[in-house]
């Protein structure tokens, strides 16, 4: 995270303040999902193999400080990320943006700063106020008094300790990070592996091509000059023709600089001699991605298949079709490092997937492209937002892996004891192992905390089962594109027609 963040700032404007504030809202993020494994580890260890519950975890109490220390982690990360996303991006965000070019008057930038931050902290409270007054039981009936039903909504504030509240808050800006997971992340992953396995064009075949149309420009340019030696006026027409070639120029021989660059820089020769590495990487991340599809669709299948419907969020306690990952998780469970290790890699993969589709669409609000993303020449302010639909993208994620794994992420592997009859005549019974799901007796199995935040409210999980069928038709749609799509240029996105000459030569040199 360091690294990608200092890489993609920009040179001139290479501020402490947006680099640190970047690399600590990812931070708090990632550390927030790796609590995710740590929860389903410790619901898991509390019981023996055969459904038995350990000596130390026989108790309720026990169990229940256990349970309670969890979810105050998972309350102290959550109100770190509320307090970044509605206060610290947005400040430092409006304070480079009201920053002058003579940089002065710093009270009025941390004034004007504070003024819009005000905006977002309000949105916050809304969040929290409607969180937390939102009923989760069934209210009084008609005639009950006016007294019952205040007394009614004080209970349900109070009954859960905040836990709504912070729960649809975090839930709210996890159903942005969807937005930006079909957006960003879909397409990311079909474009990352494409490119390592399709490569890039070659430098000198670049420089050639270039030096040919700034020569075909060149004469163009002549041509039309030409008409007017005499001392006649262009036309309108041919002012406008002249404007254009003449930038088009401008761009051509700023590419050919970077071309000249690329062609000494000693990465793009390492690059060429570890081609079968990129290939065999790429290969390694479409299998993957494709993996994370089939899981996805299995689990929204299930969902559509065997849950209650939109009304209950299509939620379903238990898997009834095979889930790969999900058996991949349960199996690896036992081993405490091989299923965090596991998580942490599906994490990584969804961060760099989605750094690769903002890396080649850039940042865009509907129809209006807001920031390039750019190595060593993206803007503090661009940077910021980046950060922000990083740190969402990576909030998405716990659901995410709830839908390719919904077993392991609700029970871990966890079993219980039940009594089935016997085969042989009598009323004999024998005690047996089952997975838990939602037929095990309420005391023999443990629900982890992050499945309560996640399900607190069944029409975010309702928007979150068609987001992952609108995820699964952008990752399809974005392969397509990406397999018609030719090699990228070895330069790419580091030339374009908007750049200053200024910028340019900053970069160059």
């Amino acid at each position: 995270m360091v690294l990608f963040t200092v890489c993609f700032s920009l040179i001139t404007e290479s501020e402490v303040v947006s680099t640190i504030t970047a690399i600590c809202a990812l931070a708090i993020a990632l550390i927030t999902s790796a609590l995710l494994p740590v929860d389903i580890f410790l619901v898991s260890f509390m019981k023996y193999p055969n459904g038995t519950y350990k000596e130390w975890a026989a108790n309720n109490e026990t169990r229940g400080q256990i349970e309670d220390t969890v979810l105050y982690g998972y309350y102290t990360l959550y109100s770190i990320i509320l307090f970044c996303v509605f206060l610290w991006i947005p400040f430092v965000y409006f304070y480079y943006e009201e920053r002058d070019d003579n940089n002065v008057n710093k009270c009025s930038q941390v004034k004007n700063a504070l003024k819009y931050t005000i905006g977002f902290t309000i949105v916050c409270v809304v969040l929290l106020l409607i969180g937390a007054f939102v009923p989760l039981q069934p209210p009084p009936s008609q005639n009950s008094t006016q007294w019952d039903k205040v007394q009614y909504l004080f209970e349900e504030l109070g009954s859960s300790h905040g836990l709504p509240a912070l729960s649809f808050s975090i839930s709210s800006l996890t159903l942005i990070g969807m937005l930006a997971v079909i957006t960003y992340t879909a397409y990311g992953m079909s474009v990352l592996p494409l490119n390592l396995i399709k490569g890039t064009r070659s430098v000198l075949y670049e420089r050639l091509e270039n030096t040919e149309d700034i020569d075909d420009v060149e004469h163009q340019i002549e041509k039309l000059k030409s008409k007017c030696k005499d001392g006649r006026p262009l036309s309108s027409r041919d002012r406008h023709n002249l404007q254009e070639l003449e930038g088009k120029l401008q761009v051509l021989r700023r590419r050919g600089r970077h071309l000249e660059i690329a062609e000494r820089n000693c990465c793009t020769k390492v690059g060429s001699a570890l081609r079968p590495f990129k290939i065999l990487l790429g290969v390694f991340f479409i299998l993957v991605a494709l993996l994370f599809i089939v899981a996805l669709f299995i689990s929204n299948l299930d969902k559509a298949l065997h849950s209650a419907g939109i009304s209950t969020g299509f939620i379903i306690f238990g898997t009834n079709l095979t889930n790969p990952l999900n058996e991949l998780l349960l199996a690896l469970q036992p081993v405490f490092p091989l299923d965090y290790i596991l998580i942490t890699v599906i994490t990584m993969y969804f961060v760099l997937t989605s750094m690769a589709g903002i890396r080649n669409m850039g940042i865009w609000f509907f129809w209006i492209r807001l920031y390039k993303i750019r190595p060593k020449r993206t803007r503090p302010q661009a940077l910021l937002f980046l950060c922000m639909i990083l740190l969402l993208i990576v909030l998405h994620t716990s659901y995410m892996i709830y839908s390719l794994a919904p077993q392991y992420v609700m029970y871990g592997s966890q079993k219980y004891l039940t009594q089935m009859p016997s085969p042989g005549p009598g009323n004999t019974t024998f005690a047996t192992t089952r997975i838990c799901d939602a037929d095990a007796p309420e005391d023999q199995c443990t629900v982890t905390r992050s499945y309560l935040f996640l399900h607190k409210f069944w029409f975010f999980s309702t928007i979150y089962y068609f987001g992952n069928w609108a995820f699964i038709g952008a990752f399809l749609i974005g392969l397509v594109v990406s397999c018609c799509r030719g090699k990228k240029s070895v330069i790419e996105g580091e030339v374009e027609a908007d750049d200053s000459d200024l910028s340019d030569d900053e970069y160059v040199h």
